[in-house]
């Protein structure tokens, strides 16, 4: 079929994009799934407004050309997501108002967790069955894990590239084993195939999880968001600094991104923002050096706000992520 990338985006498929003749290179699954998130809730419907907001992107990318010819897709939503975050809800905010002093509720809400991730899991692992690169949009940050663990039983060795403002290596915080808080933290403990975790715009943190990052040794390299700021104000290129991140990954990594490692003003509605992070351009240069460097075999982006503007930027990043995961497959 023609197809016109300069015409007005249609409804349907994200960026308005029509499945290529043998599928999409890149597919994604929405999770909308936010049980967890313990300040501000909404982002159940992130998903939905990146994908709106989706139709708005031009599709010619200066940094990556017209990697939309190798296809995007979002696969249909898996109605048990809606589901289970509406049984889960209740028994959640039990738990939150009680500082994680409900034992009861948050056996509940870990129970369908435990189905968020194998359900997750099941679906990254056809993916990648069929040759394409998975891809995620959450949710609060708990969704990726399943997609992660099958990532790293196809890769063994992967390393992951966590951008977000919180270290996220607390120990079932509040009581959720699979908290948005965690999701490092379960990386890290039970995925012995991920060989390395980079994380960048951490600025956010508590003293256990310091604690954890130096135990580790050199599995978890974190990049302190305030020590970057001196480095960048002592006169460091951004470039270089970056460079100096990715040499710390294996040849293979997934990405894992939680819009609020970004400055607030990018991602307003997102669950838990912090002032500092990254900026738009940051992100821009993270990656393109990235997608040179390395081979990008999975990623996810979380915690987006269900306002139109945290659409909007999300809609952008999961496009960058897009080119660059295409430019560092390029037999695909």
């Amino acid at each position: 079929m023609s197809f016109d990338p300069d015409a007005p985006a249609a409804e349907g498929n994200l960026y308005g994009l029509p499945v290529p003749e043998g599928g999409a290179r890149v597919q994604l699954q929405a999770v909308p799934w936010q049980a967890t998130t313990s300040y501000r809730r909404g982002t159940i419907d992130g998903p939905a407004a990146l994908a709106d907001a989706s139709l708005q992107v031009d599709l010619h990318d200066m940094e990556y050309g017209d990697a939309w010819r190798c296809g995007i897709e979002l696969l249909p939503e898996d109605p048990r997501f809606r589901q289970w975050d509406a049984e889960a809800e209740p028994h959640a905010l039990r738990v939150i108002e009680s500082l994680g002093h409900d034992p009861a509720a948050a056996k509940v809400v870990n129970q369908l967790s435990e189905s968020v991730n194998e359900a997750v899991y099941e679906r990254t692992r056809a993916i990648l069955a069929e040759g394409r690169i998975p891809g995620l949009i959450g949710g609060d940050h708990s969704t990726p894990y399943g997609a992660i663990r099958a990532v790293a039983e196809a890769f063994p060795g992967v390393g992951v590239l966590h951008i977000d403002a919180h270290a996220d290596l607390r120990v079932a915080y509040e009581g959720f084993v699979y908290s948005h808080a965690s999701i490092m933290y379960n990386v890290q403990r039970y995925i012995h195939n991920v060989s390395h975790i980079v994380q960048v715009g951490v600025r956010d943190v508590g003293v256990a999880e310091v604690a954890l990052i130096h135990d580790t040794g050199s599995r978890i390299s974190t990049w302190f968001d305030a020590d970057v700021a001196m480095r960048l104000a002592e006169g460091e290129p951004w470039a270089d600094l970056v460079d100096e991140m990715i040499a710390a990954l294996p040849d293979l990594v997934y990405v894992s991104f939680d819009v609020d490692g970004m400055e607030p003003s990018l991602c307003p509605g997102t669950g838990t923002p912090v002032p500092g992070g990254l900026t738009y351009r940051d992100v821009c240069v993270l990656l393109r050096r990235l997608s040179t460097a390395r081979r990008i075999v999975g990623f996810d982006l979380n915690e987006i706000g269900p306002a139109e503007w945290d659409g909007n930027v999300a809609a952008r990043v999961l496009y960058k992520l897009f080119g660059a995961a295409v430019r560092s497959n390029p037999a695909g």
